[in-house]
């Protein structure tokens, strides 16, 4: 891959990771942050309806599972800005293959090319 293309890829990811982050950050404090009667302002000792418990555990599940989803994905752009000051952004890490810019322009992190990215095992 041109050194410009590469530039323009590494903006690209630098821009993602940012966002990720921020995304990450905000998950965070809204799975760990106030329960439902703290944010709704009720200050009452009174206990809450146990389906309002279940949704808050619910809730805080939901969004400690996107926290991990979006931290795999931080480490996937980690991956791909190292293969980019490596000079080896662009490649499979599989096969060696020449990854096809449209593909990366969709999943700019992505370290396969897709037939290798078929053969791989999914977690969810």
């Amino acid at each position: 891959m041109k050194k410009i293309e590469a530039k323009e890829f590494k903006t690209l990811l630098l821009t993602l990771r940012a966002r990720l982050r921020g995304d990450v950050s905000a998950l965070a404090d809204a799975a760990l942050g106030m329960t439902r009667s703290e944010s709704s302002g009720d200050l009452s000792r009174m206990p809450i309806h146990m389906a309002d418990m279940g949704t808050d555990a619910f809730e805080q599940e939901f969004t400690l599972s996107l926290m991990e989803h979006d931290g795999t994905t931080l480490d996937q752009i980690e991956a791909a800005l190292e293969r980019v000051e490596a000079g080896l952004y662009g490649v499979c890490i599989e096969c060696q293959a020449k990854i096809p810019k449209t593909r990366l322009q969709v999943l700019p992190h992505t370290p396969y090319c897709v037939k290798c990215a078929e053969k791989q095992p999914t977690t969810h």
